[in-house]
């Protein structure tokens, strides 16, 4: 799959394409079904799909400092839209002054001359341009002018993630925050997945037996609630069973928060300095200081006990795609 980071690296014989635009953040099972709709078009025109993304997020440009946290950087969303079928994804750099193309420019600018769309697949409230002005009708009109077809999805998925609310982004990141890690998997149709580099801690869990990697994740990562979880940690392309570990460790009266993760019943292991993955399957626990270390000890022998069951019982089969959600009228490209 390309990966194109501005309109400047785009193939100047690029020729016509199927594209959809979107923030697409965690690549959830809302976002899949309009992907893979504009996947399933694109083979049937013979062409290649294009996938229109954002760095940094609009919304950090248009109201400096609400930046959300992010469900998955963006290598990431393009290692998931490859595995649908992408053949490229577009990276365009949001500054102000590209936040002020009307959606008549963005037409013109990004979808026309550039890519030579000859399909465009949309979510019902895509919005696009200067102040979010354009909608589904504006870019039909649009492609009425420069020849290409405007399709809209109308998919809804709900589950019961959230008591029932549409799958998006930004439910998925409330469920997270909220260490309701299970319902953010229904979601995205795989466990949530926080990376970064293994740097030097306190090496306090080498001293008690239990040692970890301790994760620096990368900015604006949406991190899990405080507590302990069951998960995996992914190294040098192995999966490895892991208790993990959220929070600022009151037991020691820390007070910066970490993400750590124990790989269960692995020695020797030497992980620092590696960029890792570490997926979070269950909730096991919230954050507690003990009365001593030996009550600590008892209850971290427990949580990893707990967690190999977990994992032991994990099937490892998301596929995005669970029969049993209600398939109605989408409302969310978020």
């Amino acid at each position: 799959m390309q990966r194109w980071r501005g309109l400047e690296d785009i193939p100047h014989d690029w020729g016509r394409s199927v594209v959809t635009i979107g923030s697409y953040d965690g690549v959830h099972r809302g976002h899949q079904l309009i992907i893979k709709h504009a996947v399933n078009r694109a083979r049937e025109l013979g062409i290649p799909t294009v996938v229109v993304t954002f760095d940094p997020h609009p919304s950090e440009v248009v109201r400096p400092g609400s930046h959300p946290p992010l469900l998955a950087p963006h290598h990431r969303r393009a290692e998931l839209m490859a595995e649908l079928g992408v053949d490229a994804v577009l990276v365009l750099p949001f500054t102000v002054e590209f936040s002020k193309l009307s959606p008549a420019e963005f037409v013109v600018k990004v979808l026309v001359d550039k890519l030579h769309a000859k399909a465009v697949v949309e979510g019902p409230n895509f919005r696009f341009g200067h102040k979010a002005a354009g909608n589904v009708e504006f870019l039909a009109e649009q492609g009425k002018i420069y020849d290409f077809e405007v399709e809209v999805v109308d998919l809804y998925l709900t589950g019961e993630a959230g008591g029932g609310e549409p799958f998006s982004s930004t439910l998925t990141r409330r469920l997270v925050a909220e260490g309701d890690v299970e319902g953010a998997r229904e979601i995205l149709g795989r466990p949530h997945r926080v990376e970064g580099v293994v740097v030097r801690g306190a090496q306090r869990g080498r001293e008690l037996g239990f040692p970890t990697a301790n994760v620096e994740t990368l900015p604006h990562t949406a991190i899990p609630a405080d507590g302990v979880y069951a998960g995996y940690l992914h190294a040098q392309g192995e999966v490895m069973p892991a208790a993990i570990s959220v929070g600022t460790n009151p037991q020691f009266d820390g007070t910066e928060r970490t993400v750590e993760a124990y790989a269960i019943d692995r020695v020797g292991l030497d992980l620092y300095g590696l960029h890792v993955s570490v997926e979070f399957l269950a909730f096991v626990r919230g954050q507690a200081k003990f009365d001593s270390l030996e009550a600590l000890l008892e209850r971290m022998a427990e949580d990893v006990a707990q967690c190999r069951e977990i994992i032991a019982a994990d099937t490892r089969t998301d596929t995005g795609t669970d029969t049993k959600t209600d398939t109605r009228t989408d409302t969310r490209t978020e």
